[in-house]
């Protein structure tokens, strides 16, 4: 991974409206995620999606990865190639998306559900997505890279999940990952001192079992080891005058899925 590269107002800028067309993609692709579609056909619409938008798949050709979308359903964590298999009612599914534009790059993702799914399973989406939120608050001026993970960490591990360790978040900008490294783990006051200027993509990745995974012989899809379900929730946050301002929303996933939803309010603190 990278150094750390500080932006100034006007680059943060840039990476705003990159990860601002990964927002609307995942919009996008929330009407289309049900039973009977394959991970292919989203990836196809999201290419073209991207490309419309006068943006390049930020995924697509990146250390080789053959395609535009990320896709991991069910036991799979992160990094699942598209292929032919429909959805079905049950699934769940992270879609991971990246776009460059501007020589910028903007990288989130979200896990959708497929039709109807278990409490149990609304809970562990539940409670990672309120990670995301809980790491985000601790992504302030004189912070730690630790306090992050500590957050994320502490939280999910109360309800009995496990935390991916071998999958982190990462520094965005120029290159998809610069550093910091951002860990959803840790403890507090350790690593990496937060400074404006930083922007990251803070990811928590959380099993409904155990923190271990599978490494696929395809050299991308990682699955948990004990096959249970997994969740990933992606945002890019810049650090403005010591507070965190988010870059990306999942607010086009609201609007096309009919959610009312005012989780983003804390951090919109700065316009240009």
């Amino acid at each position: 991974m990278k150094n750390l590269l500080l932006k100034s107002l006007e680059e943060i800028e840039l990476i705003r409206e990159s990860s601002q067309i990964v927002s609307k993609t995942l919009g996008m692709l929330a009407n289309e995620i049900k039973p009977g579609v394959t991970t292919l056909k989203l990836d196809s619409l999201a290419e073209s999606f991207i490309r419309d938008h006068d943006a390049e798949p930020g995924f697509l050709g990146l250390y080789g990865f053959p395609n535009t979308l990320c896709v991991s359903p069910n036991s799979q964590v992160v990094h699942g190639l598209p292929n032919k298999k429909p959805l079905k009612n049950g699934d769940i599914i992270s879609i991971d998306c990246g776009v460059l534009k501007n020589e910028f790059y903007g990288d989130h993702a979200y896990t959708f559900t497929v039709g109807d799914v278990s409490d149990e399973i609304e809970e562990l989406l539940y409670v990672t997505k309120a990670s995301l939120y809980i790491g985000i608050r601790e992504f302030k001026l004189n912070n730690r890279v630790g306090d992050v993970g500590y957050a994320i960490q502490n939280y999910c591990e109360s309800y009995g999940y496990g935390v991916v360790r071998e999958l982190v978040g990462h520094g965005i900008g120029r290159s998809m990952h610069e550093g910091p490294e951002m860990p959803n783990y840790g403890k507090r006051g350790r690593g990496k001192k937060f400074r404006d200027g930083m922007v990251v993509a803070i990811e928590p990745m959380i099993n409904l079992g155990t923190h271990r995974v599978n490494h696929h012989k395809d050299g991308w899809t990682i699955t948990t080891k004990d096959n249970l379900p997994s969740a990933h929730y992606e945002h890019n946050i810049a650090l403005i005058d010591g507070k965190p301002e988010l870059l990306s929303t999942f607010n086009y996933i609201y609007d096309s899925l009919g959610i009312k939803n005012k989780e983003e309010e804390e951090f919109k603190n700065y316009k240009i």
